[in-house]
Parts: C-alpha cells; sequence; structure tokens
C-alpha cells in the first residue's frame, strides 16, 4: 500500500500514491475499515482469509473489517456502525452531531439511522439503530465521511433519542453554544417531523437558547425565574466594564442593575476564577448589584436562590 511522503493537515494520515489500487483508496477515505462486501469486490475470499491470519487486517464485526490489528479508533467505530448497519445507513442523532463538532457528551453509543422501510444488517454491541418514515436530502450532509445528518437534524433526533429530559436539554443548549445551530434551525427541522418526540421540549428551550441562554445552569435558572413570578432577565446581554471591556452577563435584570452570575464546573481553575473575580469588582464599582450561584445550587435548592434573588431585586427597588 503505497503513501505519499505528505500527510494530510489536521488528518494525520499520509495520501495514497497516485498509482495506488481502488482498495487503497476505498480504506484510506474510509478510515481503514471495510466491509466484507466491499473486500470482496478487490480480493479474493482467500486473499481476504490471508489477510486475517497474517495480522494485516483484523475483523471486528461479523462483516467488518479493520486494515490493521490495532485499538480501533472512535472514527473507526463509527464506519464499523455504518458499514455493519447496510448500505443506506448514515450517523444520526448524537454522534453525528459529535461528528460535525459537538463536544461535552460521551461518544458510545453510537447512533445510526435508517430510512423506515430499509432493513438493516446486525450491529456490534454499542450500536444503536433508528428508523425514520422522514429522511430528506436537505436533512443529509453532502459532503464527509461516513454519511451523517446535518447539524440541526442532529440535535432534533439526539433530543428524541435522550435518556430523559434534562439530557434532552443539555444537547440544544450545548448546540447553541458551540454554534452549531442558531436561529430557528430546529424550528425547521421539527416542522417536517409530524411525530417529533419531546416537540415543546425542542420549541422552548431552542428559543431560550437563540435569546442568550447557553448553558443548562442558564436555562435552570431561567425556569426557576419563571416559576418564582419574578421578571425576566436579559440573558448574554453585552456591558462594557470600567475598562471598556466587553462582557456577557449569564442574567441581567437591566431596569434594576442586578446581574446574576451561574458558576459552572470551570470556577474550581484559580485562573478562571480570579479573571470572574476582577469582572465582578468591575461592575461593582460601576454600581450593580451582582449575585453569584453555583450550577449545583440552582438545581438543588432552588427556594433559596429565589430567595436571595427575590429580595436583591426587592432592594434595587423592585416591587414585587
Amino acid at each position: 500500500m503505497g503513501l505519499r511522503g505528505t500527510s494530510l493537515a489536521g488528518w494525520g494520515r499520509r495520501l495514497p500514491d497516485d498509482d495506488a489500487d481502488e482498495l487503497t483508496w476505498l480504506l484510506f477515505h474510509q478510515d481503514d475499515v471495510v466491509s466484507l462486501d466491499q473486500a470482496r469486490r478487490h480480493l479474493s475470499p482467500k486473499a481476504i482469509r490471508h489477510r486475517v491470519a497474517t495480522g494485516k487486517w483484523r475483523q471486528v464485526h461479523r462483516a467488518v473489517f479493520v486494515a490493521h490489528n490495532g485499538p480501533v479508533s472512535l472514527d473507526q467505530f463509527r464506519w464499523t456502525a455504518v458499514l455493519a448497519a447496510g448500505p443506506r445507513a448514515i450517523l444520526g442523532g448524537l454522534t453525528a452531531a459529535q461528528a460535525g463538532g459537538l463536544r461535552g457528551f460521551s461518544g458510545r453509543p453510537i447512533h445510526v439511522l435508517l430510512p423506515a422501510p430499509c432493513r438493516r444488517g446486525s450491529l456490534p454491541p454499542g450500536v444503536v439503530a433508528h428508523r425514520s418514515g422522514t429522511l430528506r436530502d436537505q436533512d443529509v450532509l453532502a459532503v464527509g465521511q461516513p454519511r451523517r445528518t446535518m447539524p440541526a437534524r442532529s440535535i432534533v433526533d439526539a433530543v428524541q433519542w435522550a435518556d430523559d429530559d434534562r439530557q434532552a436539554r443539555a444537547v440544544v443548549a450545548a448546540a447553541f453554544q458551540q454554534r452549531l445551530v442558531g436561529g430557528d434551525d430546529l424550528h425547521r427541522i421539527v416542522e417536517t417531523l409530524p411525530r417529533v418526540r419531546r416537540r415543546q421540549l425542542i420549541l422552548a428551550t431552542a428559543a431560550d437558547a437563540a435569546g442568550g441562554a447557553h448553558s443548562l445552569a442558564e436555562l435552570d435558572f431561567l425556569g426557576l425565574v419563571r416559576r418564582a413570578g419574578l421578571p425576566e432577565p436579559a440573558r448574554q446581554k453585552i456591558r462594557y466594564d470600567s475598562t471598556g471591556r466587553r462582557r456577557y452577563l449569564d442574567a441581567y435584570f437591566e431596569q434594576w442593575r442586578v446581574h446574576v452570575e451561574i458558576d459552572g464546573g470551570q470556577h474550581v481553575d484559580p485562573r478562571a476564577w480570579w479573571a470572574d473575580m476582577r469582572r465582578q469588582n468591575a461592575l461593582w464599582v460601576d454600581g450593580d448589584r451582582l449575585l453569584r450561584f453555583p450550577a449545583w445550587a440552582v438545581r438543588a435548592h432552588p427556594d433559596e436562590v429565589q430567595t436571595q434573588l427575590r429580595a436583591a431585586l426587592k432592594a434595587a427597588g423592585w416591587p414585587g
């Protein structure tokens, strides 16, 4: 298998020589994963058995091989899932979103999506197959391998297939925060799916996330505010501190100049903590009231958060 001397930037793999055979190019494009049907187009059964017996190839599923005998990477496992499920299978849901750049979630299980009438092959452990009666051409990414759903469709499916509502909301929040989707992208997908699960959760969470509540903790806080009958804050509002630097406020009750910060796990980092303290001090100097709540307190002690927030708003002039 000839290889050129230059590698593809960011891929960590080398291009095959111009005169490389079709199987070499196929393995290159599929991260060294090949199905039995594909292999049979280029090799005899005896040649396939020989490659496995000599350790050149490794059989990772009943009809799928990798062209090495080492550990299988996540990208190779995704290819294994798609090839095992059948020629019309594509990556879907959270797996497709992660292939498109979504961060912060486990890479397992692997989710594949097939058109409703399509038969599928046997699946390796750790792969989940879903079917859809509504899978339009525009819902599938036209470039990139393996084939996968477009970002907005991926997020909507990930919400439908999530273990619980909290995970579903976290996926939507992360997708907006990481700029995989924006505006009314999810609304347009939901309109095309007549029996979508968690429809109202998707629409409400997307509306809040598009409005600036870009983390699950901020969404939790927004729900707490609404349940308490408090005025609704602006989210991710841009402010300039006393030094002229642009700041983004998690929640800002502008009429009363009450600013709320929701602290996540990044605040265990002393440098991040000090950066937040500098921002907090600058806002205090400017005359704002500032409250800070850890994300876990918003979830576990909502009554205490409500009480302190209500007191701060009243002290600032809110009539209640």
